[in-house]
């Protein structure tokens, strides 16, 4: 039953996201500076949202990018990561199908698109935004104390990422995101889907891997260094 509570956290949280944030994308467009700051605050502000909803019944991933990252640093089970990705997915799908009943297919989504039709580039840029989105979370949640904070920590950033990255692929960042609406849109979006699903997941990990070296043994130092206070006093 816990598991179950958690994957159903998940489900609900990306269900949300997608609706709320993909459907302002929908409702305001990008073409005009203040629909532009009105959807990157958007998946912000649902982040934010959703931590203080869902973050205590399982830490408000709604990012398989993000799962992943928690995999690779031993901070959740195999069974729980595919059980998440399942819920994120599923979520996304639903969120984007209550969307549609609402705005219609025509409206886009909010789905993601190539930057200027290139892949690699598009490749790139996603990763790199998924990169610093992630190791902004696992620096943020690598410590008890900045509990209170975290979620407005993370909300922002994905404001941060979604500031720039926007012009450029609509951001992603959050493969279960772009693959619920794209399915449901159906064409380019769909067929080039699998840029949004990669590169988050790449950018998940190497955050993950990078940010798992550079605080490696920092917790013995700090113990070592108490240690020699503690002798010369």
């Amino acid at each position: 039953m816990k598991a179950f509570k958690k994957y159903l956290a998940e489900f609900i949280g990306t269900c949300v996201l997608v609706l709320f944030a993909c459907g302002t994308a929908a409702v305001v467009k990008c073409d005009t500076l203040p629909g532009y700051l009105l959807t990157a605050l958007a998946f912000g502000l649902v982040i934010v949202a959703m931590a203080y909803s869902v973050g205590n019944v399982s830490g408000c991933h709604i990012n398989p990018a993000v799962s992943l990252a928690m995999l690779i640093s031993g901070k959740i089970s195999v069974a729980d990561f595919c059980g998440y990705v399942i819920a994120q997915f599923a979520g996304a799908t639903a969120g984007a199908a209550v969307l549609m009943a609402f705005v219609g297919k025509e409206s886009g989504l909010g789905t993601n698109a190539l930057f200027e039709g290139r892949i690699v580039a598009s490749l790139l840029i996603e990763v790199i935004l998924t990169f610093v989105f992630v190791f902004a979370i696992l620096g943020v949640t690598s410590k008890v104390e900045n509990g209170s904070v975290a979620g407005l920590v993370i909300g922002l950033s994905l404001t941060l990422v979604h500031i720039l990255g926007i012009h450029f692929t609509g951001t992603s960042v959050n493969p279960a995101r772009s693959f619920g609406p794209a399915v449901l849109v159906g064409g380019d979006a769909l067929k080039n889907v699998w840029v949004f699903i990669v590169a988050p997941l790449v950018g998940g990990a190497l955050a993950a891997v990078c940010y798992k070296f550079l605080a490696s043994g920092d917790g013995k130092k700090v113990a070592k260094g108490e240690g020699k206070k503690k002798e010369k006093k």
